[in-house]
């Protein structure tokens, strides 16, 4: 079962602009228990002992006490004081008898009566400023560094099994590699800078946009590095701890597991080149040899299986490496049915992207998404000049990585042009039709277009590369039958896409599906087609400045569509086709709850990227790595369950 063969590079001559190039392209006209039982964050400095989860004794390391702002703390000590001198001052009064003695006789029991009754005479003013003042303290204690593992920690939590993250699109920072010279740029002042994830790549951008694009745009033949240039993935566990110098991504989770005791002799950043098609990770990096390892490693010195942790893209990564682990073949992992089984614990699903997201359509065909078309003109101006939409989409259109998140199932799971399983009551125009034109000008805005037409619709629009590429390493289709899906098992393409392969069959994996709901995402698009093609170097774009909304939300977590958590629970089937080890699969939805004046959203937010912060997030992944995942239970937000019910997958 070898990897199709890559074709040859033919030398393009270089421009010596600072404009990308688009190699071989056509004509333009062409319910979870965790947080309930977290304990208090002990402020005491004083060392304690107490007992592990295996019986032995284990003195507490000492804990900084947490100073509050002062202007806070006396603003709850005076409302406290307020709320109880009203409280003795109704409890006294409401006894017509009362005499000094009756101090004697008063206990919390009876004073807890008559706070209850007294709480809805309470001026609602009063109440709601205490509460929100007590709940800012908590949530403040839970987002300050390590406070959520040091809460476990006294709980009884300890490092068990080894921890893999793997991280998402985008975040694992690139460095260059380059030490020649080329024709169009100097490489040796970014030898080992990061071109991607850091202050240097925002430089690299504005003062010297040419030599960026140069290193970090692949090869539209080949996928890989152009000749004279070098990127690779940062290594380590601060390759996606930060993207850049204070904009955490995968610190929180970091600290808190060291608040557990773990270290890097028990946890590990797998990080990779995002740019890269699954298959060229492994052929290029040794990727997939490189994690199986690790795994391996693991369970000889420590004597636990691993566990998976992935967010966004990641869950891609970790589903396409089961199938590749297990496959036979000069490239592939050769582990035999039951690796899986006997080498990890649980996989850890954050926010994942198993059946793709919409938006990742709309970034290819026109370089666009609802950042870019929400700007104000003088914006949009600006950003056309130094970074066009057709030159965003090309750089993405060369990310063969970037194509993986292209929506999986077809017209089952995204819609028809007459109906979409996540249609809302007294919708006008159903979210099946996924790119809507404003006006018809020609053939090429003649009629609306659903997700499956839209993926066909962008590889016309695209080089002839682009579409060899995706369709040589991906698959986006949905296996009806038993057969299909076996039958699939030998066809690397269909790795990456859960409808159309199993999971292992591996029946003491544990998955654990969190994600965040509540927040509006793109899940539709108003097009229309460009007057003047020659100059945007666009036939479609983005319908912005008309009266109707030209991006159409739907749920999620604001990147991702809810609709592409379906397959976490379809996996819960009985008898599913797509689940023959029955493997337990929990799935604990977060409710978007954003502080207000926190930038990155505090400790209840469950934004695609900022959910890595949330505290109870970061609980349920402690809980996992220590062991304790069997205290986790399903909580359900959403109306998924009822929508995923609703796609056809043929035959169990």
């Amino acid at each position: 079962m070898p990897p199709r063969r890559r074709k040859q590079v033919s030398e393009a001559p270089s421009s010596g602009h600072g404009v990308i190039q688009d190699v071989g392209t056509h004509s333009v006209e062409d319910n979870a228990s965790s947080s309930a039982n977290t304990p208090i964050v002990e402020t005491s400095a004083t060392a304690t002992t107490t007992t592990n989860v295996d019986g032995d004794k284990v003195n507490e390391l000492p804990h900084r006490k947490h100073r509050k702002p002062l202007k806070q703390s006396r603003r709850l000590v005076f409302f406290l004081g307020a709320l109880l001198g009203i409280i003795l001052a109704w409890y006294f009064a409401s006894s017509p008898e009362f005499s000094l003695d009756s101090l004697n006789d008063l206990n919390l029991d009876s004073f807890a009566e008559y706070f209850e009754d007294m709480k809805e005479k309470l001026p609602y003013g009063i109440l709601k400023e205490a509460n929100d003042i007590s709940q800012k303290e908590q949530t403040m204690l839970k987002t300050e560094p390590f406070a959520v593992g040091r809460a476990m920690y006294l709980d009884g939590l300890r490092a068990k099994h080894p921890v893999v993250m793997v991280p998402g699109v985008i975040s694992t920072g690139l460095e260059s590699w380059s030490v020649t010279d080329t024709d169009e740029c100097s490489c040796e002042p970014y030898f080992r800078k990061r071109l991607w994830g850091s202050w240097n790549m925002l430089r690299a951008m504005l003062l010297d946009k040419t030599c960026w694009l140069k290193h970090i745009m692949l090869d539209p033949i080949t996928g890989l590095d152009p000749k004279g240039y070098k990127l690779r993935a940062a290594q380590g566990l601060e390759a996606a701890d930060f993207f850049i110098t204070g904009y955490w991504i995968w610190n929180k989770v970091l600290e808190n597991l060291a608040a557990i005791a773990y270290d890097p002799n028990m946890m590990h950043t797998a990080a990779y080149d995002w740019r890269l098609s699954y298959m060229d990770l492994e052929l290029r990096d040794g990727y997939f040899s490189k994690l199986k390892s690790i795994i391996e490693e693991n369970q000889h010195r420590l004597k636990k299986k691993t566990v998976l942790v992935s967010h966004s893209m990641g869950s891609q990564v970790i589903f396409y490496f089961f199938k590749w682990v297990e496959a036979d073949g000069p490239h592939f992992g050769n582990g035999g049915k039951n690796w899986v089984n006997d080498h990890i614990h649980a996989f850890v699903d954050v926010s994942g992207s198993s059946l793709g997201t919409p938006k990742s359509i709309v970034a290819l065909l026109s370089g666009e998404m609802r950042d870019t078309v929400q700007l104000n003109a003088l914006a949009v101006y600006g950003l056309e000049k130094f970074f066009s939409r057709a030159e965003r989409a090309l750089l993405l259109r060369s990310f063969p990585g970037i194509a993986s998140m292209l929506p999986k199932g077809g017209e089952a799971v995204w819609g028809s042009l007459e109906f979409a399983i996540d249609d809302v009551d007294n919708q006008n125009v159903s979210y099946g039709n996924f790119i809507q034109f404003r006006n018809t000008m020609s053939q090429l805005s003649a009629k609306n277009l659903t997700v499956p037409d839209s993926i066909e619709y962008l590889f016309t629009q695209a080089p002839g590369w682009f579409r060899d590429r995706v369709e040589e390493n991906y698959s986006h289709g949905l296996a009806r039958t038993k057969a299909e899906v076996q039958a699939n098992e030998a066809d690397p393409r269909k790795w990456i896409n859960p409808l159309e392969v199993a999971l292992p069959n591996a029946p003491d994996l544990r998955i654990f599906c969190l994600y965040g709901v509540g927040k509006s995402t793109e899940r539709a698009y108003v097009y229309q087609e460009e007057k003047d093609k020659g100059l945007v170097k666009l036939n479609v774009s983005i319908a912005a400045g008309g009266m109707d909304e030209p991006v159409i939300m739907g749920e999620g977590d604001g990147t991702v569509s809810l609709i592409t958590h379906s397959m976490c629970h379809r996996w819960r089937d009985e008898d599913s086709k797509f689940n023959p080890g029955r493997s337990k699969v929990t799935i604990v939805e977060m409710p978007h709850e954003p502080e207000r004046f926190d930038v990155r959203g505090g400790a209840k937010t469950a934004e695609h990227v900022d959910i890595l912060g949330r505290a109870e997030l970061n609980e349920l992944v402690l809980k996992v790595a220590a062991g304790r995942g069997d205290e986790i239970e399903d909580r359900f937000v959403s109306k998924l369950k009822d929508y995923a019910a609703r796609i056809d997958l043929g035959q169990n």
